[in-house]
């Protein structure tokens, strides 16, 4: 038999440990998320990935919020974040401190994302566009790759909060 375990059984660390131990090199760029719930499922994510950062931009909404709060489960709480207006200078300033900007978005010319092992940087800000626009054209155009997702239905693109579980396990694998 297969016993699931229970939460205590999972020795997770405090909030307090988590926010003290050493992350993943990768910051998360939310531009323009409008949905509430997704910037929750963000936190959430994003915590149970190690992430260093996420920075709300444009019109995402920040904490507290009670449909953020839901999602995330405390992770408003262990997560590092922090709210930047202009999304475009946030890149340029990633991109100074050393860090590859990846946007996670469909174009002509794409990184599939079962080839980012093969990136040779050490520090990557993602960045994930709006729900219905997607990630704004002048970061696409600064971005040191556009990571894809390949997706073999009838639908064209997923929730931005499940592409980011999908990518953060991705990019995650380079460091554990």
């Amino acid at each position: 038999m297969n016993k699931k375990r229970k939460l205590w059984e999972l020795n997770r660390v405090t909030d307090q440990e988590f926010k003290e131990q050493r992350k993943f090199p990768i910051v998360v760029v939310l531009d323009s998320i409008r949905s509430l719930n997704n910037v929750g499922s963000f936190f959430r994510t994003c915590d149970a990935f190690n992430v260093e950062k996420i920075y709300l931009c444009g019109i995402t909404a920040t904490p507290p919020h009670r449909e953020i709060t839901k999602t995330a489960i405390g992770a408003t709480d262990s997560m590092n974040w922090e709210y930047c207006e202009d999304v475009l200078s946030l890149c340029d300033q990633l991109k100074k401190d050393g860090y590859a900007l990846c946007t996670i978005e469909q174009t002509e010319k794409t990184t599939l994302l079962q080839r980012v092992n093969q990136l040779k940087e050490e520090k990557f800000a993602l960045v994930f566009g709006n729900e219905v626009d997607g990630v704004n054209q002048e970061i696409v155009n600064k971005s040191d790759y556009v990571i894809e997702i390949p997706q073999f239905g009838t639908k064209h693109s997923l929730n931005v909060s499940v592409c980011a579980g999908v990518v953060l396990w991705e990019f995650g694998k380079k460091f554990f």
